[in-house]
């Protein structure tokens, strides 16, 4: 019997040591050397170095003064993040939607873009298209006492192109922009 066992326990006990220790460290390594800022969280840091967030994750900002991200169904917390819409057919997304358009002032003239009302489907995404961002320009603008067509330079250096879909602006690295002072000047 113990013929048949010892094999068994020592094909375990390899099977561990592949599976289980020498192929995740090999991954952790080549992670760390060839992707080292994805592979730690893809930090945003402001202009002391201090950590901000992640270029990957939604996160809240509250006032006049702050580019605002999507809605999120999961308050922004990772822990709550999967699918988090509800379906068309539930009277209560259709609430929310309602009452999102109610608090960006949407009008006939201006509507709210769809991605201002509506939470994404994870509900951390960090991105905004052009058109949502320039609809929240204004306010800031106002907010901040900056010139308008400055801000309209800072989206536009912000916008990055991703390999599918319209062009983004990380909400996270707009609002440090602006925090660090980091405007285009009238001349550029």
């Amino acid at each position: 019997m113990f013929e048949y066992v010892r094999p068994a326990i020592a094909s375990l006990i390899l099977m561990t040591l592949i599976t289980g220790v020498a192929y995740p460290l090999s991954v952790t390594a080549v992670a760390q050397l060839a992707f080292a800022e994805q592979a730690n969280g893809s930090l945003v840091r402001d202009a002391t170095g201090q950590v901000r967030g992640s270029a990957l994750l939604a996160q809240a900002f509250e006032g006049p003064q702050w580019f605002h991200p999507r809605p999120s169904a999961g308050d922004y917390a990772t822990v709550a993040s999967a699918a988090s819409n509800l379906a068309p057919s539930n009277p209560e997304l259709a609430a929310q939607v309602r009452e999102r358009v109610r608090d960006w002032a949407g009008s006939a003239v201006q509507p709210a873009p769809m991605e201002l009302v509506t939470a994404s489907g994870s509900g951390l995404d960090p991105h905004l298209t052009l058109a949502a961002a320039r609809f929240q320009a204004a306010r800031v603008a106002a907010a901040r006492s900056i010139p308008a067509e400055r801000l309209e330079r800072l989206l536009l250096a912000q916008l990055t192109a991703p390999l599918v879909g319209p062009a983004v602006v990380n909400v996270l690295a707009l609002n440090l922009a602006l925090a660090d002072n980091r405007l285009p000047d009238s001349s550029e």
